[in-house]
């Protein structure tokens, strides 16, 4: 039996005096992989960002249990630091920080011990993967990247770390038909080769078509007001969330 990676009870979430989250019930197992869909303004990516501790989200109640720890009592590194990854949906810029230095220093946190060396020559491989030009690795991290460039740094952060879950949100958002490829190829590696659990938040279904989906779950107004099997992606790429605003 998979172990249980994420136990979300009743959560609820406000932003600047209103609430957004309206008592979530979620749970994920080992390399499952669950996807949060729900029209724009349903609170999607307000999950992502509560479960990570971004502070200017309060949790007004309920509990998340991760790994079998109480994770809002952990900071945003300490959730790092436990296996919790999270990919914007608009990754910022942030200058002073190369791509390689950034990432071996959350690689070294992650608690992997490394040469400066093997650690390049680890990136390279994957960056080749990815199809990032080796250039990008001595560049500040996100500082004059294109979108696309940006997404894919962000799933080299994840193929880098081997997060226990990775919270995608909004990752194929304004990516052409190539990116989105490339992207979905870097989720799908990590899917196969880390066991690691997804939770993938998108109103999309571009980045979803080559990935096994175990989970669909339906957000609307704070509320997850349906969950179902992979077949659920279909129906709402041909009829969209009509069916399920009004439950």
């Amino acid at each position: 039996m998979s172990q249980e990676v994420l136990n979300i009870a009743q959560l609820s979430v406000g932003v600047e005096d209103k609430q957004i989250l309206n008592s979530v019930n979620l749970t994920m197992k080992a390399g499952e992989t669950h996807v949060l869909m729900g029209p724009n303004g349903a609170g999607k990516s307000t999950l992502g960002y509560a479960l990570m501790g971004n502070p200017k989200y309060q949790i007004l109640g309920g509990s998340v249990t991760f790994q079998g720890e109480n994770l809002l009592e952990k900071n945003v590194a300490q959730r790092a630091q436990a296996g919790l990854f999270l990919s914007f949906q608009n990754p910022i810029e942030v200058p002073g920080i190369t791509l390689a230095n950034f990432l071996r220093s959350a690689y070294e946190q992650r608690g992997h011990k490394i040469s400066l060396y093997n650690f390049r020559k680890l990136l390279k491989k994957q960056m080749d993967f990815l199809q990032m030009d080796e250039s990008y690795m001595d560049r500040d991290l996100n500082v004059g990247f294109s979108g696309g460039e940006k997404k894919k740094a962000e799933i080299l952060q994840l193929l880098m770390l081997e997060p226990s879950l990775a919270i995608l949100d909004e990752t194929d958002s304004g990516l052409d038909v190539d990116a989105v490829k490339t992207v979905s190829n870097g989720v799908e590696a990590y899917q196969k080769n880390q066991n690691g659990s997804l939770l993938i938040i998108t109103h999309s279904t571009r980045i979803l078509e080559a990935l096994k989906v175990d989970y669909v779950h339906v957000l609307v107004n704070g509320r997850i007001v349906a969950t179902g099997d992979a077949s659920m992606i279909e129906e709402i790429n041909d009829h969209g969330f009509e069916h399920y605003l009004n439950q």
